[in-house]
């Protein structure tokens, strides 16, 4: 499980961090170049990092496509994720102010040193990363094996354990560390901590407007942003006629863990009339990278 190391500053004034990303400057912006995919960066060689294996309830949200605007989940369990996850790294959440579209515009502190673990970038060019608070023994650039002992220092791992997002996994995340956060995904799951008080992900919900979304249930972040794709482009009609076949061009490719299969998302999300549920828990599936 080898990822590498780079030391650095998180910095979050005129950023608008959430619960599964956050800005980063590393002391040595050249070890971007150490990731598979190119990193973007700004003139401070810093980058937006997309935490891995973590899926946080969005908080400012806008699809591609239609004139819905930025949207957001409901905003009990995304702000308590993006809270939790500054205090995690160092911040103190209780001195952050947002204007709008999130964005800081006052902390005490607004950096704090931390470093992170990563091998490669997504395709908008995010370094996809493990994140930790603090001071690293090892040398800036090192090529780090993770133990569970280290995974379980993450800001993923412990926002996992608490409740407050979802597990989502990817394919190039390492067999050990998805097996890891599943286990502890478990047991917040049966502890019913946090967000899994009130998630409907596998239960399912009635679709009644766009609010239903964006201010009454709490769902897998994929599927919201699917399903506000879909809203966008539905000329604001809620009416789930369309959606299947719009899940289908999206062509989200998932591997289902426990049937051993790669399939698309649509045939995994199971729509009766305006009733609309995913078949499989989010930590039973790996989706492809785009």
């Amino acid at each position: 499980m080898p990822l590498t190391l780079i030391k650095g500053t998180f910095s979050i004034k005129g950023a608008a961090p959430d619960g599964d990303s956050i800005r980063f400057i590393p002391d040595d912006p050249s070890l971007w170049k150490k990731l598979e995919n190119r990193v973007r960066t700004n003139r401070l060689g810093g980058a937006q990092l997309r935490l891995d294996a973590i899926d946080a309830l969005e908080t400012h949200y806008q699809p591609r496509n239609g004139g819905l605007g930025t949207q957001r989940q409901p905003e009990k369990f995304g702000d308590k994720a993006a809270s939790r996850l500054l205090d995690l790294l160092g911040f103190d959440s209780t001195t952050v102010k947002r204007g709008k579209r999130e964005i800081v515009t006052d902390a005490d502190p607004d950096t704090v040193p931390g470093y992170i673990l990563s091998r490669f970038a997504d395709i908008h060019g995010r370094a996809i990363a493990f994140a930790f608070r603090g001071n690293c023994d090892r040398e800036d650039g090192d090529t780090i094996f993770v133990s569970q002992e280290l995974l379980q220092q993450s800001a993923n791992y412990q926002l996992v354990a608490e409740g407050l997002v979802y597990p989502t996994f990817y394919s190039k995340l390492y067999l050990e560390l998805r097996q890891a956060l599943t286990a502890v995904s478990g047991e917040a799951r049966s502890s019913n901590s946090g967000l899994w008080t009130e998630d409907v992900t596998n239960t399912g919900f009635n679709l009644d407007s766009l609010k239903t979304i964006t201010e009454d249930v709490v769902i897998l972040p994929k599927l919201f942003r699917r399903l506000l794709g879909y809203l966008a482009i539905n000329d604001r009609s809620v009416d789930l006629a369309g959606f299947a076949d719009f899940l289908e061009a999206s062509n989200d490719r998932v591997l289902v863990l426990s049937e051993g299969k790669i399939t698309g998302l649509d045939n995994l999300v199971e729509i009766d009339d305006q009733n609309l549920k995913l078949t499989k828990k989010p930590e039973d599936l790996v989706f492809m990278e785009e």
